[in-house]
């Protein structure tokens, strides 16, 4: 794996799927205390699955404001 921008969105893109997938959290295929390669992965992994998170919230949020609940 070559620890690029290009590596970093895909990593991203891949931690959005598994997020709507409905993967946890935990799940990432990546180990955060392996080595280099591994690191990365988990670091982007998660955080495309926190950003998936985070406009889902979004999402969540306008939707009750304009319902009223």
């Amino acid at each position: 794996m070559q620890l690029t921008r290009r590596t970093a969105l895909a990593l991203q893109q891949e931690g959005k799927a598994a997020y709507e997938a409905g993967d946890p959290h935990d799940a990432s295929p990546y180990d955060r205390l392996g080595n280099a390669e591994q690191q990365f992965g988990h670091r982007y992994w998660t955080r495309g699955w926190s950003m998936a998170r985070s406009a889902a919230e979004d999402v969540q949020e306008q939707a009750e404001a304009t319902t009223g609940h």
